[in-house]
């Protein structure tokens, strides 16, 4: 490439997180010229600094968790060791071999140029399509796709620009293990990485500002999650504001939170109070792309912004902050690009059709689909009849055997056509249980014909039927 004259392509995507290397990659195999453009790390927050990195040191935290459970098992180990930087350093070389992968995948491709440099646009190109700058390189495109993703958002809080605090990014570079983390935020990221972190061998304290941690999801799932990591020993303070921040000892190396009225001090500090889309540096007014109040870029079930020609794909959209719904979004737009190239007339796929589900990698997980027991009240509340059935995990065989009973299962289904609504599964697989009944869903079919269903023994699964033979009319 010569930056000194515009690089004419079919397709520019900037960003490369989970919607864009795969999307990429089949447009430039159906005959396309594409630019990837990346002003950072390829693979973006999932392999670098999220999913890929916090789930191998997940790994890590989990074999000392249950190093120290070994006599349970009947297995004498002694005296449990943490070598906190070797398991950093296995989880940086995961990280880096997944990115270093995901680029040579990339430089493999025939059409596909990846460009490093921050994207934004310069206007609509005379000639038609839009105009792009990435660094010293300008790129003419016809279409455009946005994954840009997020980064985390830092709360104005008296004092807390008076100490270095840690961020997801900046937690994963420590090489030494904090003696007190405390954890501004009670909500995902921040109780997966408390109990990684406790796991490891830090006191951890856990600071949520609303009255529960977990707070979007139901009370008593909330109330067994706070459960099980105050039986780990992380203290969780919720209800109150956070006044102040400042630093602590005589050289600032420790911090100090001002939380209704009393003190709680800790070594490090990791601010966990949410994201905000990367939308900043696109320029979008050059072309004409709205953004709603809080920078994201609204789209239709296409994922389309409000420029023809100009999609937006991932966290940026607000149809879901996951690695999978970014991965889904691509999945959508290529196949509704195919079948519009095509001309079949078949229909296109919308992201509205998609039931939402996730997962938080605490230990035991968390796993959800579909609405809650909130949302189901209020549709009862409205005249809808719904169905309901919890299972404790104590009374899970499997669960039993493996030692490992904290949690529940709940299922929600609708009283009228038998189609399932939402489930929550907390406990022992369930990020890999919520799944069975996330992919049912997809099908339609009411809840009988899994409950009919011939399940494996001895799995968590195939405790489904018998939770659903508990189902009972729910009350507003």
């Amino acid at each position: 490439m010569n930056p000194s004259e515009p690089l004419q392509v079919d397709v520019a995507i900037v960003g490369t997180g989970q919607a864009a290397p795969s999307l990429a990659v089949a447009l430039a195999a159906d005959g396309e010229t594409v630019a990837l453009i990346e002003g950072h790390l390829v693979g973006g927050t999932c392999v670098n600094t999220g999913c890929t990195p916090t789930k191998t040191l997940r790994k890590s935290a989990r074999v000392a968790h249950m190093a120290r459970r070994a006599a349970e098992f009947g297995v004498r180990l002694g005296s449990v060791e943490i070598d906190f930087a070797a398991a950093m350093a296995r989880m940086q070389a995961r990280a880096d071999s997944a990115r270093s992968g995901l680029e040579e995948w990339l430089a493999g491709q025939a059409r596909l140029h990846l460009i490093r440099g921050w994207g934004r646009f310069n206007g609509v190109h005379e000639a038609g399509g839009f105009s792009l700058q990435a660094g010293d390189q300008q790129i003419v495109a016809r279409r455009v796709y946005l994954n840009t993703g997020t980064r985390p958002v830092v709360p104005s809080i008296h004092g807390l620009d008076t100490v270095p605090f840690l961020d997801n990014v900046s937690l994963l570079q420590l090489r030494s293990l904090p003696r007190h983390l405390v954890i501004l935020g009670g909500s995902y990221i921040g109780l997966e990485m408390g109990q990684i972190f406790r796991r490891l061998g830090s006191q951890v304290s856990i600071v949520e500002t609303g009255p529960r941690i977990t707070g979007r999801e139901d009370a008593d799932v909330s109330e067994a999650i706070r459960l099980m990591l105050a039986d780990e020993g992380i203290a969780i303070h919720c209800g109150q504001p956070v006044d102040s921040v400042a630093p602590t000892g005589s050289g600032g190396e420790g911090v100090r939170l001002r939380v209704g009225g009393r003190d709680i001090e800790g070594s490090h500090l990791l601010v966990a109070t949410g994201r905000q889309p990367n939308t900043e540096r696109l320029d979008l007014e050059k072309v004409g792309v709205k953004v709603d109040g809080r920078d994201y870029v609204p789209t239709d079930g296409q994922l389309r912004t409000n420029v023809p020609g100009i999609w937006a794909l991932g966290d940026i959209n607000k149809r879901g902050a996951f690695t999978h719904t970014s991965y889904h979004d691509h999945e959508i737009v290529l196949a509704n690009h195919r079948r519009e190239k095509q001309g079949s007339g078949a229909a296109l796929r919308s992201a509205d059709d998609r039931t939402m589900a996730y997962a938080m990698f605490t230990d035991p997980p968390l796993g959800r689909v579909g609405i809650g027991e909130a949302e189901a009240r209020a549709l009862v509340a409205k005249g809808r009849k719904v169905l309901m059935a919890t299972h404790a995990m104590a009374d899970v065989s499997r669960a039993k055997e493996e030692s490992e009973t904290t949690g529940l299962i709940k299922l929600l289904v609708d009283g009228g056509d038998g189609r399932f609504l939402g489930a929550a599964v907390f406990g022992i697989q369930g990020d890999e249980v919520i799944q069975v009944i996330s992919n049912f869903m997809a099908t339609g079919a009411s809840y009988q014909v899994l409950k009919d269903a011939l399940p494996v023994h001895p799995t968590v699964a195939e405790f489904l039927p018998t939770v659903l033979g508990k189902l009972k009319p729910l009350e507003a």
